[in-house]
């Protein structure tokens, strides 16, 4: 099957439809009957199936719509919600100790203090 056929055997409606999974618990995607996401327009009704955007009269697109955002801020410019995204940042490089497991310049610091006290 070529690749017409297949669009023409699609209907409006399948093409309509969002990626995302409906649901009131946060997903991997944000999608739109997520308890933190927001309409920034108040515009959403969650009366209809799919959520519908009284804005513009179709179903709401969900994290696509630049008015929507995420109560937590937790909403990524792909759409994806950070949540569930683990950092891939490493962590710096541990200071270097002495023997006695004090941090190097810790004991210049101390001395610095005690010197002001006078002891």
């Amino acid at each position: 099957m070529d690749e017409l056929s297949v669009r023409a055997s699609l209907t409006q409606s399948d093409e309509a439809r969002p990626r995302w999974t409906l649901s009131r618990s946060p997903t991997e995607i944000c999608n739109p009957q997520c308890r933190y996401f927001r309409c920034g327009r108040k515009m959403l009704d969650f009366r209809r199936n799919p959520p519908w955007c009284n804005w513009v009269g179709a179903p709401c697109t969900g994290y696509k719509c630049s008015y929507a955002y995420c109560v937590q801020r937790k909403l990524l410019p792909d759409g994806r919600c950070a949540l569930f995204v683990k950092r891939r940042t490493e962590e710096a490089e541990k200071p270097e100790t002495l023997e006695a497991g004090f941090k190097v310049g810790a004991i210049e610091k101390v001395r610095k203090k005690l010197d002001r006290f006078g002891v």
